[in-house]
């Protein structure tokens, strides 16, 4: 049976747990050549969210037919409370993220064709948007389907070779009176692209309405928000906006993995993109040498929130690609959904590490086999996966550097006992995936994440640091004094390469109804030699200083209870210990920015961690890299010196 991956199996709303989750990162070098380098450990931006990436868009479809002049309770009708939420929900998003409005059964009395688009998806319009639908005045017929079916053509395609998040937001006071059918639409338009989503929202709508607009949603790829109020429906279409325009931000070349392990695509050191249907499995060569570690890291990203089942997952392996077929390792090469409410981003990775007496059957130089495959059960969601595969090397340590021992234990900083930073959190807005991830520091942060949203942040760790951090989510109002419904919430954390780190020692995992919860994550100290160790992915990702990552979870389920759009968490961060100056033995502790370039030079023979060599990346950056680095080594010295230390304690309300 395949497991999830929370970090107990005594949880109430998970299944077994499997062998871990995550993905490798080669794509650190890849970033660097597509934009500007952030320094690391340098002050996070403001908490205003991400910024609108030019493949993405969202069009609102908007009820305006008859029922929605009747009163909703509210001292007005339904559709001055929808101008209301809309109103909101352009406020709420990032500048210039395209947006638009389409309504139907504005126009006419009667008619099944009567839909318009009253503001074109464009760069965010904010006052153009709220005037559009200030003057819009309910009077015709329902026809759901019809509009469905305009509103796909409104959004524009992402750039040629470009993944986005292409949004359908329904809005629907009752079911379709008009023909075609709106949920056989919206399993058409499901299978057109990878990239769309129909998100419906029932505003005071029951039986067979409401079972409609489930139904649009589902085969639609998208999720069903219930509003039975005015303030219900500002709080779900903020929330179904605001998840639109915070998508996982893709990075990569397109490539078509093949359908069979003969012809198989052949791939570099690099970052790519492909996409993985119901079932299918996917192959990838690699050339290697005998001397070079290399990782391999897939992340898929579905529609979040759409429905999966306790099979449903991810599967990365590696092998030798002779007659023989030796697996190489791969303790964290099968992943599936935490929580079972529905789909989240999940990353597999498989590595090829040289053992250190080279005997060992993945040790040869030549040709390895990469098979990523879908696991799918019937009644899941059908939608092809987009998946993000990074592809990095790592040389050898230089002749004559003696490394240092391998680091396999927690020390003080395990699961009982570490003394978090307290005092008062700073601001900060997370990323959307590996790509954009925020960069923090020790101390303590505070974010928010929507329902069914996962936030990503890095961590600059150095040889023999250690990463440990708990994220607490806050006690929050809910839309009745007894949620009758639960959630949970979810950590993850990984390696510079994307590699997971798992260990059931900690509790990455926790139910959430709205109370007080936290969940946490660590890491042994960073060692060269940990490689070798047979830790089942607790130990062996931490083999190399750089930016580890961790990742925050909130289940789909809490936009049934939760009152406000999103929760609060506060992060508290600690890299413990000091930093040395390489991986070698009896490395001096970094004293002065002469020592940290010495250690770099000493960490490997002429590789960056991607397969590109540091004298190529030095022509491509230029010395204004070497000063970045110098500031932020600086900036994250300075301020760790300023963390506190103590255990925390869970935000309450006024908090936030």
């Amino acid at each position: 049976m395949r497991q999830t991956i929370s970090g107990r199996t005594t949880l109430r709303c998970s299944p077994p747990r499997r062998r871990g989750a995550a993905a490798l990162i080669a794509g650190t070098i890849v970033g660097l050549l597509a934009g500007p380098l952030p320094a690391a450990g340098a002050a996070a931006p403001a908490a205003d969210g991400p910024k609108a990436d030019g493949n993405s868009s969202m069009v609102m479809v908007l009820d305006s037919s008859g029922s929605m002049k009747e009163r909703d309770g509210s001292g007005g009708t339904r559709m001055d409370s929808a101008r209301k939420a809309v109103g909101s929900v352009v406020d709420s998003l990032p500048d210039a993220y395209p947006t638009g409005l389409r309504v139907y059964g504005a126009d006419k009395p009667k008619g099944c064709t009567d839909t318009r688009l009253a503001k074109p998806v464009q760069p965010l319009d904010r006052d153009g948007i709220k005037q559009a639908v200030a003057g819009v005045k309910p009077k015709g017929d329902t026809p759901i389907g019809y509009s469905l079916q305009q509103a796909a053509k409104d959004l524009p395609e992402p750039k040629a070779g470009a993944l986005g998040h292409r949004s359908i937001v329904l809005i629907s006071d009752g079911e379709s009176n008009c023909a075609p059918d709106p949920c056989k639409v919206a399993a058409q338009l499901g299978k057109k692209g990878i990239d769309l989503r129909i998100d419906t929202i029932g505003f005071q709508v029951r039986g067979k309405a409401k079972r409609q607009l489930e139904c649009i949603a589902e085969q639609g790829h998208g999720s069903y928000y219930d509003a039975p109020d005015a303030a219900a429906l500002a709080r779900q279409l903020e929330r179904a906006g605001r998840l639109s325009a915070d998508g996982y931000r893709f990075k990569g070349k397109q490539i078509t993995g093949s359908l069979r392990p003969k012809g198989a695509t052949g791939i570099q050191p690099g970052q790519y993109l492909d996409s993985i249907g119901p079932g299918e499995k996917k192959y990838y060569t690699a050339e290697l040498d005998a001397k070079t570690a290399a990782d391999f890291a897939v992340t898929a990203v579905p529609q979040p929130g759409v429905k999966t089942g306790m099979s449903d997952g991810l599967d990365v392996e590696l092998t030798t690609a002779d007659d023989y077929a030796f697996p190489c390792d791969a303790p964290n090469g099968n992943v599936g959904f935490p929580g079972m409410e529905g789909a989240t981003p999940i990353t597999a990775a498989a590595s090829r590490i040289p053992t250190e007496d080279g005997d060992g059957s993945c040790d040869k130089a030549g040709t390895y086999l990469l098979k990523v495959e879908r696991e799918t059960e019937a009644e899941s969601s059908q939608s092809r996966w987009p998946i993000e595969l990074v592809y990095s090397t790592e040389g050898p340590l230089k002749k004559g550097i003696t490394p240092a021992q391998s680091e396999t234990e927690y020390g003080a900083w395990g699961p009982e006992g570490a003394r978090l930073p307290t005092g008062q959190p700073k601001t900060v807005a997370g990323g959307t995936g590996f790509n954009d991830a925020t960069a923090i520091e020790s101390g303590v942060w505070k974010d928010k994440v929507l329902p069914g949203q996962t936030r990503y942040y890095k961590v600059p760790v150095g040889w023999g640091q250690q990463l440990r951090y708990k994220a607490e989510f806050a006690n929050e109002p809910t839309v009745d004094e007894r949620p009758v419904a639960s959630s949970f919430v979810h950590t993850d954390a990984y390696s510079p390469r994307r590699v997971p780190v798992k260990d059931s020692e900690f509790d990455d995992h926790s139910d959430y109804s709205a109370e007080p919860a936290a969940v946490d994550f660590g890491t042994v100290p960073v060692s060269w030699t940990n490689r070798w160790e047979d830790s089942d992915g607790a130990v062996q990702p931490v083999r190399m200083k750089g930016d580890y990552y961790l990742a925050v979870t909130l289940g789909p389920k809490a936009a049934e209870f939760a009152k406000n759009t999103a929760i609060g968490v506060v992060l508290r961060v600690e890299t413990a210990g000091k930093a040395k100056a390489g991986p070698q033995h009896n490395a001096p502790a970094l004293k002065a920015q002469d020592d940290n370039d010495a250690g770099t030079r000493a960490d490997s023979e002429g590789s960056d961690g991607t397969g590109l060599s540091l004298p190529l990346l030095a022509g491509i950056a230029g010395g204004a890299l070497l000063v970045a680095a110098a500031v932020a080594f600086i900036v994250v010295r300075t301020r760790r010196g300023a963390s506190g230390s103590g255990n925390g304690t869970v935000p309450t309300r006024g908090e936030w």
